[in-house]
């Protein structure tokens, strides 16, 4: 990447990041403190911590479309006001109607899927696998910040204090996008990083993209059940409070990264993606089950969490991945956005019906929740075909084109590694979707450049 690249890159994640880290400090800190709230129940606190996915959802979508037409910035800036609008009325509520009024507002700021087009707007194809990736593990690591960080901030402003922070950090995101992050010279659509309508009913009728939703919908509901009733779980067995409970989850995070790093490069450079993901899968359901019948041993909870967060983690770094992989060639940003706005109705989900499970069966029954819930997953992810090494190869055809697209399209695919092709006139961009092991761009370039 160019140094321009680079700037726009880092500044963007920056700004995905100070947005989910209010959002996932919360996490392990909400269940208890909501309890103290005027109106509270298990069932309406499942509410509030889950319903900004729903808002968030229904709205990824949207806001990138229209992005298009008014310009990313101006509905990034919007969409950070709408969070701190939200995180403020959550701070100031004594109520849990109020918090989940917050929480409904905070989801509307829906910037996800702006961001990523703007981050396709401000790189080059050859770099813009590199940018995604990197707004990616920018997202993994605040997420592991926040689930430590939530409990000790906690202790020191309370909760309300970090929906504050969450206003203080949408204001610094704010400042970032107009003063730090470069404007593009043009915003146009880019199929491998958005949204695209015409694209939606091919991604929906496919059977392997719609596996990869469902896991990362059961991920997430999955996620948000459990810290319903976790916090309290390691309350009781542990006698911590709330906000000394970053001294389980620090070592426990700890180590299970040191679990998944291996396991991803098992996954990655041998191709046996889908063992480990199933592997993953079935480790997650044996957590449910550890939380539920070890509450009496502090041994038993903490072996249940490494499992949980590692296969946690083992599946939300594969799941991109896979998605990339069984995307079809000019579609990889429309099965992104549908996967996204998945993800975000499974928190929706697990905080819904975990808090409905939690009010009618107590914390057990939260954990059976999940527990069927990831079962139900694993049938889903066993029938997964085994992916290959594909990637989406993106070139600028320039005058290439000027023949016709299908012939140059026709000439692309029939280049070794090369599966599919799409070739958009309007943008001179070709979206090829390759095997890497014997595909090799410079055939590509060749096919590309004037005779």
């Amino acid at each position: 990447m160019s140094r321009q690249e680079l700037r726009a890159v880092l500044s963007l994640a920056a700004v995905f990041s100070v947005r989910l880290l209010g959002l996932f400090m919360i996490y392990p800190v909400f269940a208890i403190y909501a309890r103290q709230l005027h109106g509270a129940t298990p069932l309406r606190i499942g509410l509030a911590l889950g319903i900004y996915g729903l808002s968030q959802g229904l709205l990824q979508i949207p806001f990138g479309l229209l992005s298009d037409r008014v310009g990313r910035k101006i509905m990034i800036v919007l969409g950070l006001v709408l969070f701190g609008v939200g995180s403020a009325v959550a701070a100031v509520s004594t109520s849990i109607d109020g918090v989940l009024i917050g929480r409904v507002i905070q989801g509307a700021g829906a910037v996800g899927s702006v961001i990523l087009a703007l981050v396709a707007d401000l790189t080059r194809e050859e770099s813009r696998t590199k940018a995604m990736a990197t707004v990616g593990i920018s997202i993994g690591v605040s997420f592991l910040i926040a689930i430590v960080a939530g409990p000790v901030v906690s202790g020191i402003i309370g909760v309300p204090g970090i929906f504050w922070l969450m206003v203080a950090l949408a204001l610094v995101g704010i400042a970032i996008t107009l003063w730090v992050v470069p404007s593009p010279r043009r915003e146009t659509t880019h199929l491998d990083a958005e949204t695209v309508p015409a694209l939606l009913g091919s991604v929906l009728r496919n059977p392997e993209l719609l596996r990869l939703d469902f896991g990362i919908f059961a991920l997430h509901a999955i996620l948000t059940s459990s810290f319903l009733v976790l916090p309290h779980l390691l309350r009781d067995s542990f006698s911590l409070a709330s906000e000394q409970q970053w001294m389980i989850y620090l070592p426990v995070l700890l180590v299970s990264v040191l679990f998944m790093v291996p396991a991803i490069i098992v996954g990655e450079k041998r191709r046996r993606m889908k063992e480990v993901f199933v592997t993953a899968i079935v480790v997650l359901i044996a957590s449910q089950a550890g939380f539920a019948t070890g509450a009496s041993s502090q041994a038993a909870v903490a072996a249940a969490a490494v499992a949980f967060f590692a296969a946690f983690n083992i599946a939300e770094a594969l799941l991109p991945s896979l998605v990339t992989k069984a995307a079809p060639a000019g579609a990889k940003g429309t099965a992104t956005g549908v996967y996204s706005s998945s993800q975000f109705l499974g928190i929706f989900v697990g905080g819904a019906v975990g808090g409905w499970v939690h009010a009618t069966a107590g914390a057990n029954g939260a954990f059976a929740f999940a527990a069927v819930l990831a079962a139900v997953w694993l049938v889903v992810a066993a029938r997964m075909e085994r992916p290959g090494r594909y990637s989406t190869y993106v070139a600028h055809v320039g005058k290439a084109a000027a023949a016709g697209t299908e012939p140059l399209a026709a000439r692309l695919k029939r280049l070794p590694g090369v599966l599919e092709v799409v070739v958009v006139d309007a943008d001179e961009t070709a979206y090829l979707k390759v095997d890497r092991e014997t595909f090799d761009s410079r055939e590509v370039e060749k096919v590309l450049s004037p005779a």
